[in-house]
C-alpha cells in the first residue's frame, strides 16, 4: 500500500504559497499571490502529490517516474492555473498553437519560480537559481517567445538586484515593450509539417 505524506506535503504547499504571496506583494500583484495554487488542495492534486512526496523535488517529477511520464496531477494543475505556460497552449488541427501569457500571470510565474527555488534549495538558495533553472528548460518548453523573453529578463533583474527592479511600474512597461515585438500567436507544426496541402489552414492572421 502506498504511503501518503499528508502533513509533510501540506507544509510544503503552505510554505511555497506563503513565499509566492510575499513575492507577489513585492512585485505589486498581491491578489495573484493570495489565490496562487489553490488547486493543490483539491483531492485530484493533493492526494497524488502526498503519495509522491519526497521533500527534495516536486512530487510531479516522482509521479512521472511511477506513471511512465504521465502526471494526472500536473494535467489538472496546469488546466486550473493560468500562471503556467501550458495553460496558454492549444492544439488546432494537429498543430500546436502558443499564446503569450498575460502580464499578471507571467509575473506570477516568475514569483512562483523564485519561491520554488527557495523551498527546494532551503539554506543553499541563491538569487541566481531561478534564472539558472529557466535557462535549463526554456529551449524544451512550448512557451511563446514573448513569455520566454519576459521571464528571462525579470529573473535576470532579480538575480542582479533582487526585487528592486521588478516592481510593477518597471515590469509592466517591460512587458508592453516585449509583447509588441512578437506575433500574436506562434505555431509549432506537427500535423501540417507532414501534410503540406493543408498548411494553408494554419496561416492565422492577427486581428486588425
Amino acid at each position: 500500500m502506498a504511503k501518503y505524506h499528508l502533513l509533510k506535503h501540506l507544509h510544503t504547499v503552505n510554505k511555497h504559497r506563503f513565499f509566492v504571496f510575499v513575492n507577489c506583494c513585492r512585485c505589486g500583484i498581491p491578489w495573484r499571490g493570495f489565490v496562487h495554487d489553490l488547486s493543490k488542495y483539491s483531492p485530484t492534486e493533493f492526494l497524488i502529490s502526498a503519495r509522491n512526496y519526497s521533500g527534495k523535488r516536486s512530487p510531479i517529477a516522482n509521479e512521472r517516474i511511477e506513471e511512465n511520464g504521465y502526471s494526472k496531477a500536473f494535467i489538472h494543475h496546469t488546466r486550473k492555473n493560468r500562471h503556467h505556460y501550458e495553460y496558454w497552449v492549444d492544439v488546432t488541427l494537429g498543430d500546436i498553437i502558443l499564446s503569450p501569457m498575460p502580464y499578471k500571470f507571467a509575473l506570477e510565474c516568475c514569483c512562483d519560480m523564485i519561491s520554488a527555488s527557495k523551498v527546494y534549495n532551503g539554506k543553499n538558495f541563491t538569487r541566481d537559481m531561478p534564472l539558472a533553472f529557466q535557462q535549463r528548460v526554456k529551449d524544451r518548453s512550448m512557451m511563446h517567445s514573448a513569455t520566454k523573453e519576459f521571464i528571462q529578463e525579470v529573473l535576470t533583474r532579480y538575480r542582479d538586484s533582487g526585487f528592486k527592479n521588478i516592481k510593477k511600474k518597471y515590469t509592466k512597461a517591460l512587458y508592453k515593450e516585449i509583447i509588441a515585438k512578437h506575433p500574436v500567436t506562434e505555431v509549432i507544426p506537427v500535423y501540417s509539417k507532414e501534410n503540406k496541402l493543408e498548411q494553408k489552414e494554419f496561416q492565422f492572421q492577427p486581428k486588425k
